[in-house]
């Protein structure tokens, strides 16, 4: 919606100033200019700047949720790198220029599959030709059983108050092939004791689609839930944490957050 309402503002902004220079040239030459040319000229360099830069290079996002925990906390302000997964128009995002794939392990921003306007983030767990089965808390990728070793204990944040300890677990899963040792990504993910069973789900992935799981594993909607995210739905690649805010009680600044890679 934003893109959209950016677009709109610039193609506005550059309306008013073709068609005063070509129709009503005189237009520019009162002092003052009258006020409609004076902010269509000041704005449109400013605004076709910012919507070069967030269509084709870095979009800002909110974390809003918890499922991310602990990699990304609610409050997060992350930057999405728009070029990685390759080149798309804005607003129609359709891909025009083909660059890398998603890998597992990838942190990616992408349009819910529901709706396909309201963005969300997960983890990429599975890419084309895999087969994703997640049986009782366990992760397993062709038939292969991802590593998994205990790192602690976490206490995330709850809006209610009550808190329960979660276990802290460090995944390791290959980011591209499986039989290899020296291509594993790591990461934390979090298992609630409190919650005995978890979504079971098979699925094969077909090509062009993405398997996606939240780190908070007992506490995500993903693709346990509502399937795959198609390759015309990916937004971009999270990288970079440039702020943190969480408004909710409890929650204020988090300056140590800022500057974090993802």
């Amino acid at each position: 919606m934003f893109e959209i309402i950016l677009f709109s503002l610039v193609a506005l902004c550059g309306v008013v100033v073709l068609v005063c220079r070509m129709f009503f040239p005189n237009l520019s030459q009162r002092d003052p200019e009258p006020w409609y040319l004076d902010y269509a000229r000041s704005f449109f360099p400013v605004l076709l700047i910012v919507f070069i830069l967030r269509a084709f290079i870095a979009e800002p996002f909110r974390i809003p949720s918890g499922s991310m925990l602990p990699t990304l906390e609610v409050g997060d302000f992350i930057l999405v790198n728009k070029y990685d997964y390759g080149i798309r128009l804005p607003i129609v995002h359709k891909k025009i220029l083909p660059v890398n794939n998603p890998e597992r392990g990838d942190i990616m921003v992408f349009r819910y599959p529901g709706d396909n306007t309201t963005n969300y983030i997960k983890r990429v767990i599975g890419i084309p030709g895999d087969t994703v089965e997640y049986r009782n808390k366990a992760l397993y990728i062709n038939g292969q059983l991802i590593e998994t070793k205990q790192d602690g204990s976490y206490m995330p944040y709850s809006k209610t108050g009550k808190l329960q300890e979660h276990e802290r677990l460090t995944q390791l899963i290959p980011s591209v092939d499986l039989s290899s040792s020296d291509d594993k990504v790591s990461f934390s993910i979090l298992h609630d004791p409190s919650r005995y069973s978890s979504r079971n789900r098979v699925m094969v992935v077909p090509q062009g689609h993405y398997f996606m799981l939240g780190d908070n594993r007992d506490h995500s909607q993903d693709s346990r839930f509502w399937g795959l995210v198609p390759d015309e739905n990916i937004v971009g690649k999270a990288f970079f944490i440039w702020f943190h805010y969480n408004g909710n009680p409890g929650g204020g600044w988090n300056f140590a957050r800022i500057g974090e890679n993802i």
